[in-house]
């Protein structure tokens, strides 16, 4: 028969295991919690970076020269703008992607090879935030990419397609189904007329003259 030191014994050791269970528990959840609260400061941070690029763009097209193009080839050009005698500067230098923690972006241009229009993340993660965005960020609402993010110029007068949030197919209506036609209302036959009575002979003129002579 097992003492009453042994088993005391068992005792703290089966607590301590679920004492370092409920630990393990706790601490996974920490992490996870840090995790999501990182990445949505990384969000944050993107975002004011990509408003930094919009406003390096609508500051290129507001000090356009006449007959100079309205929009950048390069993000360098942003950098320098040498449309000047004296170059300008209108960006202070290409930001290092938030999210990717690389100095790379994706760049919309107007057509193939145009000039650039907006910037967007290249990371293809699901952003945490979906809505309640700033008026500058316009269409950001329910993502499924950060790629989708798009900082655009305002002020370079080009349009570019924007990307439409994907919508689940509409079924087609069901036709309605076709009604029998009307029976029409059975008309009743016509009855046969009736012969008129035959006319009352009438007396020819003068004859009560007579009878009364």
């Amino acid at each position: 028969m097992p003492s009453g030191r042994h088993a005391q014994g068992g005792f703290t050791y089966l607590g301590l295991i679920v004492f370092v269970f409920i630990i393990g528990l706790v601490g996974a959840a920490t992490l996870k919690v840090e995790a999501l609260l990182r990445r949505a400061q990384l969000e944050r941070e993107l975002l004011e970076t990509g408003a930094q690029f919009s406003a390096a763009l609508d500051s290129y097209a507001a000090a356009t020269p006449r007959g100079q193009p309205r929009a950048p080839l390069s993000l360098d050009d942003l950098l320098r703008d040498k449309r000047f005698p004296n170059p300008r500067r209108h960006l202070r230098k290409v930001f290092i992607d938030p999210v990717t923690g690389k100095p790379e972006w994706g760049l919309v241009r107007a057509g193939e090879a145009g000039p650039i229009l907006g910037v967007h993340s290249l990371s293809q993660a699901t952003p945490l935030k979906q809505a309640n965005f700033d008026m500058r960020f316009a269409g950001f609402e329910n993502r499924e990419h950060l790629t989708e993010w798009k900082f655009m110029a305002q002020e370079t007068g080009a349009q570019v397609q924007p990307i439409a949030p994907v919508r689940p197919p509409v079924p087609p209506a069901t036709p309605p189904e076709p009604q029998p036609p009307a029976t029409p209302d059975p008309q009743p036959e016509p009855e046969p007329p009736q012969d008129a009575p035959p006319p009352e002979p009438q007396q020819p003129p003068g004859q009560d003259q007579d009878s009364g002579s």
